[in-house]
């Protein structure tokens, strides 16, 4: 299975990042992630045709379950993964895909973005949103592994043996 993570925030090398790998790694832990962070894709993300976001989008597409990651900010998703976003065509840019929307903040005030604001928009671009977004805040001791051990499941029923997605657009 290819698994990738998107993470959006505006730090390179952040906790975000780091989260959004850890909750790829548990649901699927056969396989090692691909990793995007936007961060270091720069003023690519304003315009079309840049070579190194064409790749990233072209592996995101390609990709059977994606971590999409990002701080909350504004409360909402930052600006850097709206652009990368707006790659993808709508209704079918991420057809097949599976996706797991992940956000980050400091409490529980924002703690329904992923589901309430993420996840409308990778269903937009024809993503498959079985899985309930996740929501970290400072304390996430045992939440990822907890996560992963109630819809990891859910991941594995998603994708036949040969690891292709099986399309599905509510939450399991």
């Amino acid at each position: 299975m290819t698994v990738t993570v998107v993470v959006g925030n505006p730090k390179p090398a952040s906790r975000t990042l780091t989260a959004a790998v850890q909750v790829a790694r548990a649901l699927r832990p056969d396989s090692e992630p691909a990793v995007i962070d936007l961060v270091t894709l720069g003023p690519g993300l304003l315009g079309w045709g840049d070579p190194a976001v064409a790749a990233a989008a072209r592996t995101v597409a390609s990709s059977e379950l994606v971590v999409f990651a990002s701080p909350t900010f504004k409360a909402t998703y930052t600006g850097l993964l709206k652009l990368f976003l707006e790659q993808f065509d709508g209704g079918t840019g991420l057809a097949g895909v599976v996706t797991v929307p992940v956000m980050l903040g400091a409490g529980p005030a924002h703690a329904l973005a992923p589901d309430l604001l993420l996840e409308p928009v990778l269903v937009e671009i024809g993503g498959t949103a079985a899985l309930p977004g996740l929501y970290l805040s400072d304390r996430t001791d045992g939440v990822i592994e907890e996560y992963a051990r109630r819809r990891g499941p859910v991941v594995a029923a998603l994708t036949d043996p040969a690891g292709k997605p099986v399309e599905a657009t509510n939450h399991a």
